[in-house]
């Protein structure tokens, strides 16, 4: 017998979620998966064409909404960019108008995503600015903060790299994601220019991306790469260098669920990119906590970084964090703040975090569940409307 709406089930609450994101896309069969796993109905899919097209979409007062990735939609991916390749690289801030007006165009139930916080978090240039006025460790960045001046080509790169005494350093597209015209720009004392990037040069001068990492060692190239991609807005930042595993550059992809680090993932690669979409591979977690153990620090220390910068994002119930750790395993920077950062297949729990057996999306659920219970338990009283904890139709949301 299917279980109906107002059935509270076994987790002893009524809980209906309603996600928009692309049907036939893995986030969305993953995350059904965990809310039917909690025995609950299944969610009301609002898919992201429709609201494209529609300009928004309407919510019941008891719907918990969950916001998940447009990606991996070709049409949605057009709607948005107004690109007919989906492979070419261009169009990034187009996507951003596009995408946060979408996200604002939804009205009505429960959020989980903040329209106004999901804007900052795709814009890399804002994301670090938050981020550095918190007091989160980020590498050094010319393009954030009240006296960032914009990049309008190469010769701005060429520039920072100088003033700002920056020799090596990432230029990424300020509304990217998954390595999107990333560039790791390093240069020698002699002044000769190398980029490591996935992006692909066409002989036209078109840029597409490619799971092949590439090297450019010509600047005329590099140069043209970056000029073609300044007008969708770029993020520099100080390439800092990363601690190891069995010889390959490390970091870390940390997810943190209504404030706790949940869930963590070691990413290895021969290249800058550790993207594993990009042949980057999952490292040894107990590897990376026997170093920071042994380099005098605490894995608890290095969780409470990632916990930081999610608290930057404090209507937001879930967030990506890509941890940079520096060689020696000492000290630790936040790369990015990623809204739909979940995306890690048959990862359970880290011990202590709460999640422990869950995977990412079932943390998540589950999260939701927990604040819900708290909202209908005996003695319950509401809670103000502070913007953190509303619980009314309108732009609502919940953080766990």
């Amino acid at each position: 017998m299917s279980r109906s709406a107002n059935d509270p089930g076994p987790a002893g609450v009524a809980v209906r979620f309603a996600v928009v994101g692309n049907p036939e896309n893995r986030r969305a069969a993953l995350f059904a998966d965990a809310v039917r796993a909690a025995g609950l109905p299944a969610p009301r899919m609002v898919p992201w064409e429709r609201v494209l097209r529609s300009g928004g979409a309407e919510f019941a007062a008891d719907e918990t909404v969950r916001l998940d990735s447009p990606g991996e939609d070709q049409e949605v991916d057009r709607l948005l960019r107004g690109a007919q390749d989906p492979t070419r690289v261009e169009g990034s801030a187009l996507w951003y108008r596009r995408f946060v007006r979408a996200a604002r165009g939804l009205r009505g139930g429960i959020r989980l995503d903040d329209t106004d916080e999901l804007a900052v978090l795709f814009d890399k240039r804002r994301c670090h600015a938050v981020l550095a006025a918190a007091d989160v460790p980020v590498p050094r960045s010319p393009t954030s903060g009240p006296d960032a001046a914009p990049v309008t080509g190469w010769d701005d790169v060429r520039a920072a790299m100088r003033d700002h005494r920056m020799p090596r350093l990432f230029v990424k597209l300020a509304h990217g994601s998954s390595a999107s015209g990333v560039l790791a720009v390093e240069s020698s004392a002699q002044g000769r220019i190398r980029a490591t990037t996935s992006v692909e040069l066409a002989a036209d001068g078109r840029l597409f991306n490619s799971l092949k990492v590439r090297r450019y060692e010509r600047e005329r190239d590099i140069a043209a790469i970056v000029d073609a991609l300044a007008p969708d807005g770029l993020h520099l930042e100080r390439w800092l260098p990363k601690a190891s595993q069995r010889g390959r550059a490390a970091d870390l992809r940390v997810v943190v669920v209504a404030g706790r680090a949940t869930h963590a993932v070691v990413r290895t690669s021969t290249s800058p990119l550790t993207n594993l979409h990009l042949g980057g591979s999952r490292g040894d977690l107990d590897a990376v906590r026997d170093g920071v153990e042994a380099a005098g620090g605490r894995w608890a220390d290095v969780l409470a970084v990632c916990e930081r910068a999610a608290a930057c994002f404090p209507r937001t119930l879930c967030v990506g964090v890509d941890l940079l750790p520096a060689v020696g395993w000492r000290r630790f920077a936040v790369g990015e703040v990623n809204a739909f950062g979940d995306l890690l297949p048959r990862l359970t729990g880290l011990p202590g975090g709460g999640a422990e057996g869950l995977d990412t999306y079932a943390a998540q659920v589950a999260a939701v569940l927990r604040r819900a219970r708290a909202h209908t338990g005996p003695g319950h009283r509401q809670h103000r409307d502070d913007g953190h904890h509303q619980h009314r139709t309108g732009t609502t949301h919940v953080s766990a």
